[in-house]
């Protein structure tokens, strides 16, 4: 077992040389380096964030050689960059594992990453589960950076507002992030410090269903089904020329459901309504069950009965630290312009 996984963790090392020679060269310290669903070892996965390596287990733990190969393999690799495993295997993705109290300082430390010259905050460890950025969504960021100089961007689930912060950097007229979580637009906040940006970013802490629904012109009763809905903050309708939109798969409000299975038109209407006339959305699903073909189907029958059809659909796939043998990766993210 520990030789097979070694030989694996080297194969997926020697298969990114030109792709990490290309990101370093683009100012990039954080990407995969070992994608274990398709190259060998299922459920794990190895990510660098600058300067920590970060292993994380979704399917079972590794058994005591493995994480010894896994260990010796990325010091004589990687020699000055610690190693830090989140056991995510159990129930609800919560991470599990005891840390020796080096490890755990060296986890809880405060670090900078960066990804296309953008500078970003990371922790291995923090009061959530999931990594601050998630990096198989570089090329939705790095496709924003090239569509958005002086241009609107509302970004919808911003989590730690990636997508913002790299459109603001690369010279977005106006951007507004939306995301109910205080702690994650806080994040979101501490990355717009650490980069000299040449506007002031807007943070919105709403359930996005409710800024949706206000920004479309939709509106937003104050009560639903003779409940009074909890507060929200009013904004003023307003298009935006480019929307980014990348909901969680499941998540349930007095505001709506997120369900990215039976009903991503639930959230895809009010954000067509939100890009202006001529403008671009982009949609992400990262459900895998979801077939691609059937989802853009979907989105195409929503944009025509809501009067606003699609004039161009790309699909956007994630980088070669992301491999997909079938063409197929998990992530789904297709830019549609309208």
């Amino acid at each position: 077992m520990s030789a097979s996984l070694r030989d694996c963790l080297e194969t997926a090392l020697d298969a990114r040389a030109a792709l990490l020679e290309q990101l370093h060269a683009e100012q990039t310290d954080a990407y995969r380096l070992f994608h274990g669903s398709v190259e060998g070892r299922s459920g794990l996965t190895v990510d660098r964030y600058g300067e920590l390596l970060l292993a994380q287990t979704f399917h079972s733990p590794l058994l005591a050689e493995e994480l010894a190969t896994l260990e010796a393999f990325y010091a004589q690799a990687y020699p000055a960059l610690p190693l830090i495993l989140n056991d995510r295997s159990q129930a609800n993705s919560r991470i599990s594992n005891a840390l020796t109290p080096e490890q755990a300082t060296i986890a809880q430390q405060a670090r900078e990453i960066r990804e296309l010259g953008v500078r970003y905050r990371f922790q291995a460890r923090h009061a959530g589960q999931d990594p601050w950025l998630f990096l198989d969504l570089r090329a939705g960021r790095r496709r924003v950076m090239r569509e958005t100089a002086g241009k609107s961007l509302l970004n919808v689930f911003a989590y730690t507002c990636g997508v913002g912060i790299a459109a603001a950097k690369a010279g977005a007229q106006h951007v507004v992030n939306v995301d109910f979580a205080e702690s994650s637009l806080d994040v979101g906040k501490e990355n717009a410090a650490r980069n000299e940006l040449p506007i002031r970013v807007r943070f919105v802490r709403s359930d996005a269903f409710a800024a949706l629904r206000q920004l479309s012109g939709l509106g937003q009763p104050q009560v639903v089904r003779g409940k009074r809905l909890p507060p929200f903050p009013v904004l003023e309708p307003r298009q935006f020329d480019l929307v980014f939109l990348d909901p969680p798969r499941y998540a349930k409000s007095p505001f709506g459901v997120v369900d990215l299975v039976n009903d991503y038109p639930a959230l895809f209407k009010p954000a067509l309504l939100a890009t202006a006339e001529g403008g671009t959305l982009i949609c992400c699903n990262n459900v895998a069950q979801v077939e691609r073909q059937a989802w853009l189907d979907q989105l195409e029958r929503g944009a025509k009965k809501a009067g606003r059809p699609l004039r161009e659909v790309e699909w956007i796939a994630p980088e070669a630290d992301f491999p997909s043998p079938d063409g197929k990766p998990p992530l789904k993210i297709a830019l549609l312009r309208v």
